[in-house]
């Protein structure tokens, strides 16, 4: 099998696995507990919770919140940070910020939000996927709660200005959070010079198991909690998940120790696929020409349904995606390309390449041999009759 699907989901490493399974032998202490077996689990807690904190450069180690995943942490910085806020005002501040290329994790709560009272504001992307830091500048006011824009793409693999985006939310005193589900472990994240107030990351997405995330909270900023419970300093409820937590240190470090060396290779892997797939007709690259993930890169084709190319491409062998995976199988185009304003008919048409540690200059070559055939095969077959 040829994996190219890393923005969906990551192997976990074997120096990961190690890491953990003590943690499911004889380390099953509950680390609230006051006797030796506890301390020595909630010693690897916070061991872990040092190796997250430095991945994302945090000023303290308790800055870190661990949750379930990305989207518990998305959901907890948002509903937390806006019923805070509007709680902390009386009810003042109850506009919420973010843009229409969101997660669903996002979009989802921003919603659900809106539906209990809260005002939403979604701004306008270009045709790169990039918010203008004007457009937000715009709208915020002594009513905003919280901004959320995500640090990157998780289909096309554009970067926002995300330190403009916070730098200018805080200054009219409204909380700024951004989902770094895809960007951690894959670019330098610097929460300081970021200047954000949340941020989200998953452990699935850089090769740690799933059912584990981290929440950053800027010390000093509160939050309404989801789940109630005094554990993560009363921040999120719930004995911690060790051995997930330990491994997911684990990911940290090694994603923070060979962070340039892995850049320079996904750069190298990125050319190669872009060169030989825009070699066949009626194929074009989406997402920011520069300020984009260097893991992974997003087409459109013409001619052919992109769930069907995923499916042709699966019987040669090799895993890619016609989309973000939280809304694999759905024929409607992507809500990123829509607001993008890319043509529903070729957005239907899409495929998303991601690679990771394991991904080699031989998967692509794979890829690209099997990729034209498919294509040219799929745009002979009548359109319904599939």
């Amino acid at each position: 099998m040829i994996y190219l699907d890393h923005n969906a989901t990551t192997p976990v490493r074997p120096e990961v696995l190690d890491a953990m399974l003590p943690f499911l032998k004889d380390g099953f202490g509950n680390p609230n507990s006051v006797y030796l077996a506890g301390q020595r689990t909630r010693k690897a807690v916070e061991d872990a919770r040092r190796q997250v904190a430095a991945l994302l450069n945090c000023k303290h180690e308790d800055e870190v919140v661990f949750t379930s995943c990305g989207s518990e942490s998305d959901v907890l910085a948002i509903s937390g940070g806006a019923w805070q806020a509007f709680d902390d005002t009386k009810g003042a501040r109850r506009r919420l910020v973010s843009s229409p290329i969101e997660h669903d994790a996002v979009r989802g709560q921003l919603t659900l939000l809106k539906r209990r009272g809260f005002e939403l504001d979604l701004l306008a992307v270009d045709r790169h996927g990039l918010v203008d830091p004007g457009s937000l500048a715009a709208v915020l006011g002594p009513q905003t709660a919280l901004v959320s824009v995500m640090h990157a793409n998780n289909e096309v693999g554009t970067i926002q200005p995300i330190a403009q985006l916070a730098a200018l939310s805080r200054a009219q005193g409204a909380l700024f959070h951004t989902d770094a589900v895809q960007s951690a472990g894959k670019v330098p994240i610097d929460v300081q010079g970021l200047g954000v107030d949340l941020l989200a990351i998953s452990g699935h997405k850089l090769n740690a198991p799933k059912g584990v995330g981290a929440l950053y909270v800027r010390r000093g900023v509160r939050l309404v909690q989801g789940i109630t419970g005094h554990q993560e300093k009363n921040r999120r409820g719930g004995t911690e998940n060790v051995a997930s937590i330990v491994g997911f240190g684990k990911a940290c470090e090694l994603a923070a120790a060979e962070l340039d060396a892995s850049a320079r290779h996904y750069e190298t892997l990125r050319a190669k696929l872009i060169g030989g797939f825009l070699q066949i007709p009626g194929t074009r690259l989406n997402g920011h020409p520069e300020e984009r993930l260097a893991n992974c890169a997003h087409f459109s084709i013409s001619g052919v349904d992109g769930h069907h190319l995923v499916v042709a491409l699966d019987l040669e062998g090799i895993c890619v995606s016609a989309g973000p995976a939280c809304s694999s199988g759905s024929s409607l185009p992507s809500h990123v390309l829509t607001a993008m304003g890319v043509d529903a008919k070729l957005a239907t048409g899409s495929l998303r390449v991601s690679f990771g540690w394991s991904s080699t200059e031989a998967d692509i070559d794979r890829l690209l041999a099997a990729l034209r055939p498919a294509i040219e095969k799929l745009r002979r077959v009548p359109a319904g009759s599939l």
